[in-house]
């Protein structure tokens, strides 16, 4: 029963960043050439910068918060972060979704 409560756990975790994260869109142009690289860079560095935080010991963790910023600051310099907009009820659901699965990953037991 454990092991269906972890599964059941990580698909909501999953369902919920599905949910959140299907309104927002990375785009780049052909003009000026550096967008498409900052881009590039700030998705590798959020990847690199969340990889450092979960894995890797608390004495490089900030190191990882480092990569997450740069990744932020990319974002903003290439201009292409399209933040579409989500209901209140869509945005309640996914934050519940995570939230119950975070409890049944680390607890790993049935909540109801």
């Amino acid at each position: 029963m454990r092991f269906f409560s972890y599964i059941f756990g990580l698909a909501l975790i999953l369902l919920g960043i599905y949910f959140l994260g299907k309104n927002i869109v990375f785009t780049t142009h052909a003009y000026p050439w550096w967008r498409g690289i900052a881009a590039d860079v700030s998705v590798l560095s959020l990847c690199i910068g969340v990889f450092a935080l979960v894995f890797l010991p608390s004495a490089v963790k900030s190191l990882g918060w480092v990569a997450v910023a740069f990744g932020i600051i990319c974002v903003f310099a290439s201009s292409r972060a399209i933040l579409s907009p989500t209901s209140l009820w869509q945005f309640f659901l996914s934050l519940t979704m995570m939230g119950i699965g975070y409890k049944m990953l680390t607890r790993r037991r049935r909540l109801f």
